[in-house]
């Protein structure tokens, strides 16, 4: 894995194709890895062979997820120093106004709402992938 990997934590099968479709669509060629479970992602980011080169560029995290909720993992990503910097953009159908609030509460460095119509989704995917893969200077990670 390189290190402008982008980390999808999903676990609906649609949204996940429907996300790799995107990036496709707008040339965006970087590596997605999936994890379709909070545990899973965590597990992932926290293995001790996981060194800061190995780090994904950046993080899209849906908020309901099986095992360890959005919530959750953005939280246990920003309380470890050696995640404490990884950008986070939440990925998710909510609306929910105490949904955006507790994402930025506890660190999300963008929340979006996944749009219904494939159309608008292409476009949020390739201005997404505009700012945070092209125009984003990234932290630096940090080791333990």
């Amino acid at each position: 894995m390189n290190s402008k990997t982008v980390l999808l934590i999903e676990d609906n099968p649609s949204d996940i194709e429907l996300t790799k479709r995107a990036f496709k669509k707008n040339n965006i060629v970087n590596e997605i890895l999936v994890m379709e479970d909070g545990q899973e992602a965590l597990d992932y980011l926290f293995n001790l062979s996981t060194s800061p080169e190995q780090m994904p560029v950046l993080t899209l995290l849906d908020m309901k997820l099986p095992r360890i909720d959005g919530l959750e993992v953005l939280n246990r990503i920003r309380s470890d120093k050696r995640t404490k910097r990884l950008p986070v953009v939440m990925l998710t159908s909510s609306k929910e106004e105490q949904d955006i609030a507790a994402a930025y509460d506890n660190g999300a460095n963008s929340y979006i709402r996944k749009p219904v119509d494939f159309k608008q989704f292409v476009e949020s995917i390739r201005t997404l992938g505009m700012y945070w893969l092209e125009l984003n200077e990234p932290p630096p990670m940090r080791r333990e």
